[in-house]
C-alpha cells in the first residue's frame, strides 16, 4: 500500500462523523501556527489537522506524537501513535516507547499519591488557604494527566475555600478551561461570568479577556453568533497573547469576532464597531482576509467579499472551534450580501444574479427561492422571464393603516389624560359601600401607576348615590 493510499484509508474512518476532508495544501506554515499555541490545545490542533487535512496528516501526527512524549499524558501519547501508524505504517515514530509508558505511568501514579496526601495533610491543619492551594495544585496535575473529570472535581471543591476576588476568578478559570476541554459550553459560560477583576490593572485586564474570550468561543459554538461577536469584540489587545495562548491566539480572535460579526452586523455596525475599534483594529491586522472581506462588505463589493472568504475556507476549517460551523457562518454571509445586493433594485435578471454570485454546480435560482421561502429575502421570482422582482407593498393601504393606528392612539391618551386632570382638578373624594376595594383618594397607591389608576376610576364608575363629592 502507497503512503497515499494509507493516508486517504485513515481518514476516511473519521469522515462519517465529520463529513470534513481537506485535500488542499492550507496556506499556513504548520510550525509556525503551532507557536501561537501552548498547553493541551496544541495537541488537539494537532489532531485535529491530523484526521481532517490530507497534506499536513503525517506532519501533523508526527508533532502530535512529540507533543504528547512532551506532557505527562500516556492516553494521548497513545493515541497519537496508534492514528500515525495507521495513516503512515513504515514510519518508526508510530511505535508506542514502551519504556517511556510505564514510566510515565508510575511517576503519575507516585506524584497523585503524593499530592493527595499532602490535601489531608492541609486538611488537618484546618487552613483554608493551604486546601485552597493543595486542591488547586491536584487539579493541575489530573488535567496534565488527562483527568478531565476528577479536574473538575478538585477544582470545584477549590472553590469553597476561596478568599479573594483573585481566587475566585483563578477558580472559575480553571473550571472554564476544563469545560472547554470536555466541550460542556453552558459551564464554560457560567464560570467564565462569574469571573471578577484581579488586584491590579493588568490583572483585572488578563482576566477580563480571558473571561471575554471563553464566552466568545463558548456562545460561537453554541450558535449563538450576535452574543459571540460582542464578546469577541471586547476582548483587550493589553494583555500578551502568552496570556491566553492555552485557548486561542490573537489571529484567532480576529478570525472569531470577525465571521460572526460579518455574519450579523450591518454595514453601518461593522464600520463603527469593528474597522473603527482600536483595539480590536489591531487583532484584525494579524488575518488580512476577514478585514479585507469585511471592508468589501461595507463598500458593497459583495463578490469580492465573498470569493476572499472562499479563500480561506481550507484554512478556517481546521480549526477546532470553527470547523462545525464554517458552512453556517458563510451561508448567513452569503445571504445577507445578495440581500444587500438586492436592496436597490426593483428587479434583478437571474442572470445578472448568476454572474455575480454563482457557484459551480450550483443554482442560484433555487437558493433565491429558499430564501424567499424562509423570508430572508422579500421578493418574488418570474420563472418566465427568469427576473427577481422586489416584493411591492401597497403604500396607499400602508398609509391608511398607521394613520388609523395613530388616531386611536391619540384618542386614547386625550381621554385618559383629560380624565386624570379633571379628578385632580375637582379634588373628587370617593367611597362606595356596594365596591370592594373603596377608592379612598385620587392619589396613586403603592405599586400602582396613573394608567392602573385611571383604568380602575374608568372600569368602576361613581355610583352617585353612593358617593359624597366635597370641594
Amino acid at each position: 500500500m502507497s503512503a497515499s493510499q494509507a493516508v486517504h484509508g485513515f481518514l476516511q474512518q473519521f469522515q462519517p462523523q465529520r463529513l470534513i476532508l481537506i485535500n488542499e495544501q492550507p496556506k499556513f506554515d504548520l510550525d509556525l501556527y503551532l507557536q501561537n499555541y501552548s498547553g493541551r490545545s496544541r495537541f488537539d490542533r494537532l489532531i485535529l489537522i491530523g484526521t481532517s487535512c490530507v497534506p499536513l496528516c503525517v506532519e501533523a501526527l508526527q508533532a502530535a506524537v512529540s507533543e504528547a512524549m512532551a506532557g505527562r499524558d500516556v492516553e494521548r501519547y497513545i493515541k497519537a501513535c496508534q492514528y500515525l501508524r495507521s495513516a503512515a505504517p513504515d514510519d518508526v515514530e508510530g511505535e508506542v516507547d514502551q519504556l517511556w509508558t510505564q514510566n510515565m505511568e508510575i511517576e503519575n501514579k507516585l506524584e497523585t499519591q503524593r499530592l493527595e496526601d499532602e490535601l489531608k495533610g492541609y486538611k488537618n491543619n484546618l487552613i483554608k488557604e493551604t486546601i485552597r492551594m493543595g486542591h488547586e495544585d491536584l487539579g493541575k496535575h489530573y488535567q496534565s494527566i488527562g483527568e478531565l473529570d476528577k479536574a473538575m472535581e478538585a477544582f470545584t471543591r477549590m472553590h469553597k475555600d476561596v478568599s479573594t476576588t483573585k481566587h475566585i476568578a483563578d477558580c472559575c478559570l480553571h473550571i472554564s478551561k476544563v469545560a472547554l476541554q470536555q466541550r460542556d459550553w453552558q459551564v464554560v459560560l457560567t464560570n467564565a461570568n462569574k469571573m471578577s477583576a484581579g488586584q491590579g490593572s493588568s490583572e483585572e485586564s488578563a482576566i477580563q479577556a480571558k473571561s471575554n474570550i471563553l464566552c466568545g468561543v463558548a456562545l460561537m459554538c453554541l450558535g449563538q453568533y450576535v452574543d459571540a461577536a460582542q464578546h469577541f469584540l471586547q476582548v483587550s489587545v493589553q494583555p500578551s497573547a502568552s496570556e491566553y495562548s492555552d485557548l486561542i491566539s490573537p489571529s484567532d480572535i480576529a478570525t472569531y469576532g470577525g465571521l460572526t460579526a460579518l455574519a450579523t452586523m450591518d454595514r453601518r455596525q461593522l464600520q463603527q464597531r469593528v474597522l473603527e475599534s482600536l483595539s480590536f483594529r489591531s487583532f484584525l491586522e494579524h488575518e488580512v482576509h476577514i478585514r479585507k472581506a469585511i471592508n468589501f462588505f461595507i463598500n458593497g463589493r459583495y463578490p469580492s467579499c465573498l470569493s476572499t472568504l472562499e479563500s480561506v475556507r481550507s484554512d478556517l476549517l481546521l480549526d477546532i472551534y470553527l470547523q462545525e460551523h464554517v458552512q453556517h457562518l458563510f451561508s448567513k454571509i452569503r445571504s445577507k450580501c445578495i440581500q444587500q445586493y438586492f436592496i436597490p433594485y426593483s428587479n434583478v435578471t437571474i442572470q445578472s444574479l448568476e454572474a455575480a454570485f454563482g457557484r459551480p454546480d450550483h443554482d442560484i435560482e433555487s437558493e433565491l427561492a429558499t430564501m424567499i421561502g424562509q423570508k430572508s429575502l422579500k421578493a418574488r421570482i418570474d420563472t418566465k422571464k427568469k427576473l427577481l422582482f422586489a416584493e411591492s407593498k401597497d403604500a396607499r393601504q400602508q398609509m391608511q393603516a398607521e394613520a388609523l393606528e395613530t388616531a386611536q392612539q391619540y384618542e386614547k391618551e386625550a381621554k385618559e389624560r383629560l380624565r386624570r386632570i379633571n379628578l385632580i382638578a375637582a379634588g373628587l373624594q370617593v367611597t362606595s359601600d356596594g365596591m370592594d376595594q373603596a377608592i379612598e383618594s385620587v392619589g396613586l397607591v403603592a405599586g400602582q401607576s396613573w394608567q392602573q389608576h385611571d383604568d380602575d376610576l374608568y372600569n368602576h364608575p361613581i355610583n352617585a348615590s353612593a358617593a359624597s363629592v366635597s370641594f
